[in-house]
């Protein structure tokens, strides 16, 4: 039992495994709450404590699941070539409120550490929730954050988006289709892409485009910021 739990193929079983069950019960259900993310989290975290698996022997395998994410992210790209004329007609617009989002969300990190107490290094750690994983890594890493910390803050940024987006879409009135898609791949990046799919095809290219400008925003004010603070 101790050898398989050493082998690289329990990570990834375990990902799969889990993650296919968080599909099942969320089709079942169709409870939001039960996003296959976040169930996938839970289970996986529940069997390495249950079963004394390591961090380390749980990446041999589970690692191999990072390699899928920045091609996820591109073949967004086709979704987004059939919406290009939409593309053009709203460009501006769109990075207008790319940049605006990633102003609020360093803004927004900066003044809830501060309000909480924590320290610096926490703080630029949660700076770059808002923004997919890939760019949220190298961007922690140029910043001085902990990496690990900044892609809890991604997960859970995106799991609320996943969650929370119908009801806020509801609440704040949102009929356009362009403003629903900018608004989830702002602020809630991959995982909130995959709602905005969901919920049409206008939805998803534009949230898919709203990813990219993001991070590209969140890159260029990063890199202002440090330049100001020296």
């Amino acid at each position: 039992m101790e050898t398989l739990f050493y082998s690289p193929l329990i990570g990834i079983v375990l990902v799969c495994t889990s993650y296919a069950f968080g599909v099942f019960l969320h089709k079942k259900t169709g409870l939001a709450i039960l996003n296959p993310v976040l169930i996938s989290m839970v289970i996986c975290i529940g069997v390495m404590t249950f079963l004394d698996i390591s961090l380390e022997q749980f990446n041999r395998g589970a690692s191999i699941v990072q390699l899928f994410l920045i091609p996820g992210t591109c073949v967004l790209a086709l979704s987004i070539y059939r919406q290009r004329k939409i593309l053009g007609q709203y460009f501006i617009p769109i990075v207008c409120g790319c940049v605006v989002s990633a102003m609020v969300s360093i803004a927004g990190s900066f003044v809830l550490g501060h309000l909480f107490g924590l320290n610096e290094v926490v703080v630029l750690s949660t700076v770059t929730n808002s923004v997919t994983t890939p760019i949220a890594i190298d961007v922690t890493h140029q910043i001085g954050g902990l990496i690990p910390i900044a892609i809890l803050c991604v997960l859970i940024t995106g799991i609320g988006g996943v969650i929370f987006t119908p009801t806020l879409i509801k609440l704040f009135r949102i009929t356009d289709e362009v403003e629903m898609g900018v608004a989830i791949g702002a602020s809630c990046h991959v995982l909130g892409t995959t709602k905005a799919i969901q919920m049409g095809e206008v939805q998803g290219a534009m949230s898919g485009v709203a990813i990219g400008v993001s991070g590209l925003a969140m890159v260029f004010l990063v890199l202002l910021m440090q330049m100001i603070t020296g």
